[in-house]
């Protein structure tokens, strides 16, 4: 049966300077009926000739034209639509959902096309994401000579993400590759407002002034920088959230994302940065502060007598 149906090359001859397969395969008017595996006989071991109808049966079934297979495994593809207002996370969630109760431990599932590329983008934000905070704190670590002060300054990056992810929903918009460039921008974005009132609440406690003074007081005189810069970069965000230009559409949650999470840190930095550096931070010395400013004008003074008359 192998050498009279399955099309099998069994080698190749040359003719005329041009090489041909031999294929060992009946004629195809010899091979369209069931009933022409009369014609085909073979020797029992007596030598004898049987025909090969008297030694199979024959049953009639269905079978797929084409069997697709992925990553060498046999699969169906299954496609659909979104409906208005849907993004194509949703529909990855629900699909997933939908294998998750359908399918057994013996299937698995995969994506293809834009939900795959929608996946790996979401996985490589994240872990750009994370990479990013891990630069941040290394950096003030190192700028800062602690492990203790980039803590507290990272305190801001939370209340920007939540701002900016409060924005996306009070306006509608969902949370994508755009949004999500928009989240890793804001982590070097706040930090400098940690940066400006930590290193001058730390250069106040190496005069002598009191860690809950020194957080306020830098609060307090770092207020007008921390405006000037935060409000520039919301207000230079703000043409995207606001979708001016040809086809800035696609780029509205990056600016609603960068201008709301802005004004939320600003707003909540000035009250929680102060309590959280009071709670964490340690203990500054204050030879330290008269060897890198032997010369300069102790605005603490009037802090620390008051505290010497109590």
């Amino acid at each position: 049966m192998q050498l009279a149906y399955s099309n099998r090359r069994l080698g190749y001859f040359t003719k005329d300077g041009k090489q041909y397969q031999v294929i060992g395969q009946v004629a195809r008017s010899d091979r369209d009926d069931p009933n022409d595996l009369k014609a085909l006989f073979i020797r029992n071991n007596r030598g004898e000739l049987i025909s090969l109808d008297n030694l199979v049966n024959i049953e009639e079934s269905n079978t797929p034209p084409t069997i697709y297979h992925f990553n060498r495994y046999k699969s169906a593809t299954i496609s659909a639509g979104l409906q208005p207002g849907k993004t194509i996370g949703d529909g990855v969630k629900e699909m997933q959902r939908i294998a998750d109760k359908l399918l057994d431990e013996t299937f698995a599932t995969s994506l293809t096309g834009s939900s795959r590329d929608f996946a790996e983008s979401g996985s490589n934000t994240f872990f750009a994401l994370i990479l990013a905070l891990g630069l941040i704190y290394l950096i003030l670590a190192a700028q800062f000579e602690s492990f203790r002060d980039p803590f507290i300054i990272m305190v801001t990056v939370p209340m920007a993400f939540a701002g900016g992810l409060l924005s996306l929903k009070i306006f509608g918009q969902t949370d994508n590759i755009f949004s999500q460039i928009g989240m890793i921008m804001l982590i070097g974005l706040v930090t400098k407002n940690g940066i400006l009132i930590v290193e001058f609440a730390n250069q106040n406690r190496m005069k002598g002034m009191a860690k809950k003074d020194a957080a306020i007081f830098s609060s307090v005189q770092r207020l007008r920088p921390i405006l000037m810069t935060s409000l520039a970069m919301a207000l230079g965000a703000l043409p995207l959230a606001l979708s001016l230009g040809a086809a800035a559409t696609s780029r509205i949650p990056l600016g609603i994302v960068i201008t709301g999470g802005i004004m939320f840190s600003l707003v909540l930095t000035l009250f929680v940065l102060p309590a959280m550096y009071v709670y964490m931070s340690g203990k500054k010395k204050i030879s330290e502060m008269e060897k890198l400013y032997p010369t300069a004008v102790d605005e603490a003074v009037p802090v620390v007598e008051n505290e010497h008359r109590s």
